[in-house]
């Protein structure tokens, strides 16, 4: 046999139970994620999340939404000290850092309105400041709040959660709370009821599940922009192997993609028959590392001619409101800890159900059938079709965890976009005025997107993403190598990431390298296309998020301006060069 008690009704008499746990767990999570202030902690509602009802997804309602025109929190002083924000005198080692930040405030006033997260910074990442770590990755995964984990650790250390795929209480209890979870997720992007949620390891298993059910054949066609993840590139696999063909939508020099060309090339391989020769196009809402957002409106003029569209909308979710009310996809790949930072390994697919219908797994496992005949060829597929998708045992113990760092995220992604902006702003201009001592010539050349209208008040939402993709160059305006940025930069306590950041197309494009990528031939490593171009690929890519504050940003700058300075260069050169030495020698045997 299969799971035939796979899918516990969530209603029994355990429920009184969870509704007290829920209550309890949200209860605390308020008091320590939004306790900043007796009148701020007030703003937001504290009701749990409703009853779970499967076939009625709940809308973003239990958090109020928060439109531009609301007052939602008292003014802060006008002061413009850092001192302000934290609950000791800062000492005289940040005179600088304060008197660039009352620079940063009279040229952008705006980000004043976003004190409540300098309030979030201060208690719930005070480890950024106990370590001294300046972070700047958030593309590469959020930090989690301090209190998220902790409300999590006393919900497990007070209930007992056991395997969904049984009807005992314990599995009941777990089995609740994934789809609380699956509400919540739901809710969080207002999807319509047609949807239904998919929990994964992460963004790229979600696409996978696509890539790999997805009906290809001869006369199908793939469509994706060059400036995609890797796991969108890697779905043309599975195209190839079943006989269709793909097609790239090139990206432009700044990254994205111009709209004439992307509806051209749609209409081009737009499907002639979606029933005998379904197509797939596949949206980077967000690129990670050209920060250009694509106007969702292409996946409706996609759906127009007939296209299945799945948004890879990773890089969105953390900063920007998603409706999939507004902005109705077949499917949705997300990475929860790129949203709020805690748990890792759960990911999820956020899917129409007509369009599950239509994929077809090339395998089952346990947690995906009903009944299997052993031995012969009869299997019989999970009633619920979420559970056809989900293999084996999902992450139990961690769903609750989605559900509480959802409910913490909506609290504060209305100021995250005014917030980042500002950031962002200043961040490139800094760096774009800073030169070399010795000649005056540049230091960095910014290669991503920037902001182009400027945000004013909490609520709007930005044209662009929150990162900034950059080389740094040495007097004769070459390329210092990317490696060199790193190793220098962490030996500052500052995480950053350089390289081509899985999004090889981007990456070309803004290094200008794109027509040597059509040269590539089987085999070729890294070395060997780095060798050619004559440097080594990738950028330095800074991304802002959730935690961010101007300190961050400042230290970059202050980082950036030591590569500036002849003297301090060298000296970190000559480290650097001295470790890679002592690096190679260990690697081949030889004394140093």
């Amino acid at each position: 046999m299969g799971n035939s008690l796979s899918s516990p009704s969530p209603v029994g008499p355990h429920r009184p139970r969870v509704r007290r746990q829920r209550e309890w767990r949200s209860s605390i999570l308020r008091h320590l994620s939004l306790g900043c202030s007796s009148s701020s902690s007030s703003t937001y509602s504290t009701e749990p999340w409703p009853e779970v009802h499967h076939e009625k997804p709940l809308l973003r309602g239990s958090t109020p939404e928060v439109k531009p025109t609301d007052t939602l929190i008292p003014a802060p002083p006008t002061t413009a000290s850092l001192a302000y924000y934290t609950t000791t005198p800062r000492s005289p080692l940040h005179a600088e850092s304060d008197a660039m930040y009352a620079e940063f405030i009279k040229e952008y006033p705006e980000y004043r309105l976003t004190w409540i997260v300098d309030s979030l910074r201060r208690t719930d990442f005070a480890r950024l400041e106990r370590t001294g770590e300046t972070y700047v990755d958030y593309m590469g995964g959020s930090l989690y709040p301090e209190s998220l984990v902790k409300v999590h650790a006393d919900f497990l250390n007070s209930v007992v959660l056991g395997n969904t795929h049984s009807i005992s209480t314990s599995s009941k209890l777990s089995a609740d709370c994934a789809s609380e979870a699956r509400a919540a997720v739901l809710s969080f992007f207002q999807a319509p009821p047609d949807y239904t949620v998919i929990f994964t390891a992460n963004a790229t298993a979600a696409l996978k599940i696509v890539a790999e059910s997805y009906p290809f054949c001869g006369g199908s066609a793939y469509i994706l922009a060059a400036d995609s993840h890797n796991s969108v590139n890697g779905i043309r696999e599975f195209a190839l192997n079943r006989g269709a063909r793909y097609a790239y939508i090139p990206a432009t020099s700044t990254g994205g993609f111009d709209l004439a060309v992307a509806k051209n090339m749609l209409l081009r391989h737009r499907p002639r028959n979606k029933d005998l020769a379904p197509c797939l196009f596949a949206l980077t809402a967000q690129s990670n590392i050209s920060n250009t957002k694509t106007p969702l409106g292409m996946a409706e003029y996609a759906s127009s001619l007939g296209y299945h569209v799945v948004l890879d909308a990773a890089a969105l979710a953390p900063t920007s409101n998603f409706s999939l009310s507004d902005h109705p996809v077949d499917a949705m790949a997300i990475s929860f800890y790129k949203m709020f930072g805690f748990p890792t390994g759960v990911g999820a697919l956020i899917v129409k159900r007509s369009f599950l219908v239509e994929l077809k797994r090339p395998w089952f496992s346990g947690g995906t059938v009903d009944v299997v005949q052993v031995p012969g060829s009869i299997v019989t597929r999970a009633a619920e079709l979420h559970e056809q998708f989900e293999d084996g045992t999902i992450n139990y113990l961690t769903l609750p965890a989605i559900t509480d760092g959802l409910r913490f995220l909506s609290a504060y992604l209305p100021f995250l976009p005014l917030r980042l902006s500002c950031l962002l702003r200043y961040l490139v201009s800094s760096l774009l005025q800073l030169r070399h001592d010795a000649n005056g010539k540049p230091v960095v050349q910014i290669l991503s997107r920037r902001p182009g209208r400027r945000l004013r008040s909490v609520g709007q939402e930005s044209d662009v993403g929150f990162v900034a993709s950059l080389l740094f160059l040495d007097p004769s305006g070459k390329m210092i190598p990317n490696s060199f940025v790193e190793h220098a930069a962490t030996r500052r306590n500052i995480s950053l990431r350089t390289g081509c950041v899985c999004n090889p197309g981007g990456a070309a494009a803004i290094l200008g390298i794109s027509e040597q990528m059509t040269h590539l031939t089987p085999g070729v490593t890294l070395h060997d296309f780095e060798d050619h171009v004559g440097r080594e690929l990738g950028v330095v890519r800074v991304s802002l998020g959730l935690a961010s504050n101007f300190d961050d940003v400042h230290n970059v700058i202050k980082f950036a301006s030591l590569v500036a300075n002849s003297q301090t260069r060298e000296t970190m050169m000559a480290e650097w060069a001295q470790l890679r030495t002592s690096r190679s020698s260990s690697l081949s045997g030889n004394p140093h």
